[in-house]
């Protein structure tokens, strides 16, 4: 029983290491492993779902830091390199956008699926004020862990095994993103389809 909180903590570690990681090199389902945690805290309450919200919130936050620094000191070059930089039109629209709704710009990008890196390009790059950016970004990265959290709990209530829970949450997650694509991709072939 003691060595419970120990592997409780080290789960901790990895889930926000792994946000982390998925924050800086948009690889890895970040929303997946919050959800995912959040099934597991629920079934066993280790130490809660408390840790995973302040895990996951922690690992988005200082890897948003992380990508903001790296375009705010590397610049384009170093943003080109790392391959977070792919499209400059979308980005100098993006900096128009974030010049005029700065603050809703940056706590909605973070839960619109492949909208944050962009946002953070563009404030990086264009000089956003690094403090301002700090504290926007700390509710936004918490805000973005309760609403996975959220998707998690979903999946615990509908089903009784935690393997089951964390399958319904990642298929949760999965939906989520596609749809919010659809979504996008359509409002974007919208706009095009009007300027023309």
């Amino acid at each position: 029983m003691t060595g419970e909180p120990r592997f409780d903590l080290w789960y901790l570690f990895a889930l926000a290491g792994a946000v982390l990681l998925g924050a800086v090199l948009p690889v890895l389902p970040t929303g997946a492993a919050v959800s995912a945690g959040a099934v597991l805290a629920s079934h066993h309450n280790p130490i809660g779902l408390a840790g995973v919200l302040v895990a996951g919130a922690l690992g988005a936050y200082l890897g948003d830091l992380i990508v903001y620094a790296g375009c705010r000191f590397g610049g384009e070059r170093l943003a080109k390199r790392v391959g977070w930089l792919r499209d400059n039109a979308s980005l100098d629209a993006l900096r128009v956008r974030l010049g005029e709704h700065e603050i809703g710009v940056l706590l909605t990008s973070r839960l619109i699926p492949g909208g944050r890196v962009p946002v953070l390009l563009a404030a990086g790059l264009a000089g956003y004020p690094w403090e301002r950016f700090a504290l926007v970004d700390l509710t936004a990265s918490s805000l973005w862990a309760a609403v996975y959290m959220a998707i998690g709990l979903l999946g615990y209530a509908l089903f009784d095994e935690p393997w089951q829970g964390v399958v319904a949450a990642v298929v949760l997650v999965i939906l989520t993103t596609v749809v919010s694509g659809l979504v996008q991709r359509w409002r974007r072939s919208r706009r095009a389809s009007h300027s023309e």
